[in-house]
């Protein structure tokens, strides 16, 4: 048995043991139309369909709001591009490898009334640029996950990922939620903030796994505390230092915001400068 053949067959054992309803009817085959088959094989994966109810609860975790730009990596016969399109008003692109499931994907979005909104590239998507993406969604294996998750964690803060199934390793899911047994993982991409800032009074020193930051705040006066009631959320940023509170926006090497000393005082302006 060659090695690909092996590896379609392996991945068709593992989804199907993961994913409840796997080996339900197939589609009705119109005349002298391509009809996927589930479990067939594909570059990287074989194709297995996400249920519609699944699709929109994954847009919804992402917030997705009209206008913005979304891109389903795998995109299989279209579905979630087209409901992207049609029901939240994004501009959606489908990355797909196989020729005939992109010619069919077009179809379904013609047959949808959104083919100036959903539009399909044939293409690897390790070789495609999706940058641009507000939100990224896929249905892939865990490790093209973790292959394609630095190439997501340089992508803009607050950029949404949505993963049907699978995860992304040691990157903890901000959100999980299901749909008819199945699984969706959302991320948000952190702002990178690890390093040593420069505040008015002193320096706040700042470690960070992901979404994940813990720190120290030295005053000028040599006064060291750590700080605590951190939270990392795409480019929004707050955190405590003895008892202040602080709330900001991370844009590159600068951070600023408002701060309360006590729950009852008046906020006042603080800001940060990445050093090194």
């Amino acid at each position: 048995m060659q090695a690909t053949t092996r590896r379609a067959l392996l991945a068709v054992s593992f989804i199907a043991a993961l994913l409840p309803g796997f080996a339900g009817a197939q589609p009705a085959k119109p005349a002298g139309e391509f009809v996927p088959q589930v479990g067939q094989a594909g570059k990287d994966v074989i194709w297995v369909p996400t249920p519609k109810s699944l699709v929109e609860k994954m847009l919804k975790m992402a917030e997705l709001k009209p206008g913005e730009i979304v891109y389903d990596l795998g995109s299989g016969d279209g579905i979630t591009v087209i409901t992207a399109a049609k029901q939240f008003g994004a501009t959606a692109f489908g990355v797909e490898y196989n020729p005939d499931m992109v010619e069919l994907s077009r179809r379904n979005a013609q047959r949808e009334g959104v083919a100036d909104k959903a539009q399909f590239i044939r293409g690897d998507i390790f070789a495609t640029d999706f940058s641009k993406a507000h939100v990224v969604t896929m249905y892939l294996l865990p490790f093209l996950n973790l292959k394609l998750r630095p190439t997501i964690l340089d992508m803009k803060p607050g950029t949404r990922v949505v993963s049907h199934a699978f995860t992304m390793d040691d990157w903890a899911a901000d959100q999980i939620d299901s749909s008819e047994g199945r699984t969706a993982y959302l991320w948000i991409v952190p702002a990178k903030v690890e390093g040593t800032w420069k505040m008015d009074k002193g320096s706040l020193e700042l470690k960070q796994k992901f979404q994940e930051i813990t720190g120290l705040y030295r005053s000028g006066d040599g006064i060291s505390h750590r700080i605590t009631s951190t939270n990392l959320r795409g480019d929004q940023i707050s955190f405590s230092i003895a008892g202040a509170t602080y709330n900001g926006r991370v844009s590159g090497p600068v951070m600023q915001g408002m701060v309360r000393t006590k729950a009852d005082a008046p906020a006042t302006s603080w800001s940060a400068t990445l050093v090194k």
